[in-house]
């Protein structure tokens, strides 16, 4: 099993929504709504540089709004995460059938350690890191990289995500895909199957979506 982080575990993305508005107001300017669901599922480097365009202000230096944002998602993530609905009873239910697990995030390790406080450490058994791969999401290698780590084959690797920038990656890696839309609705796509939520997902579901029987 390889699982998003942020919009997928943990309904982090309206903490997000918090930094990132707070962040423009620092920049002196308002960020937009299209420029704001353009960042989710992005690395840092990526948010920053549509933060900035989006705000207008294309040469600004990237470094020291990225180390703002880094240290004020760590303040909310420690005051504030929350599990979406379903997934805490979900990865509960794959850890104890034995499942290997992967979290596999566009976010920065930094972040994802202090994530962990609340999705537990014991709960992975691979953390792929968006600061840690060469390429990050959309391109595959994240997801790739998860399964590599787990010693699993990916065409036998179900991928739970609720971006089009995360199920792009799984897709393109090999993965099985279940969806589960947040802040950015996604289109029906051939291959994916999605829900409104994780409690709607099982092992049943899970195990349906390698054989194409869901």
């Amino acid at each position: 099993m390889l699982f998003d982080m942020d919009g997928t575990l943990v309904d982090s993305e309206m903490l997000w929504d918090v930094a990132l508005h707070e962040l423009a107001a620092e920049c002196g300017a308002t960020l937009s709504a299209a420029g704001r669901l353009a960042m989710v599922g992005t690395q840092m480097a990526q948010t920053m540089r549509i933060l900035h365009d989006d705000i207008g202000q294309p040469d600004r230096d990237p470094a020291p709004g990225a180390a703002w944002l880094d240290a004020r998602i760590a303040e909310l993530f420690r005051t504030d995460l929350r599990w979406r609905p379903g997934a805490s009873t979900l990865l509960t239910a794959v850890r104890a059938a034995g499942i290997p697990t992967a979290l596999v995030t566009s976010s920065g390790r930094g972040l994802v350690e202090v994530a962990l406080d609340t999705l537990g450490r014991d709960a992975f058994d691979v953390v792929v890191c968006g600061d840690e791969v060469v390429s990050p999401k959309p391109h595959p290698e994240p997801y790739l990289t998860a399964a590599r780590l787990l010693g699993v084959p990916i065409g036998r690797c179900v991928a739970v995500e609720d971006s089009p920038t995360g199920v792009a990656s799984a897709l393109a890696a090999g993965a099985a895909v279940l969806a589960v839309p947040g802040h950015v609705p996604l289109d029906p796509i051939d291959g994916v199957h999605q829900v409104t939520d994780l409690t709607a997902a099982d092992l049943t579901l899970l195990a349906a979506l390698l054989t194409g029987a869901r």
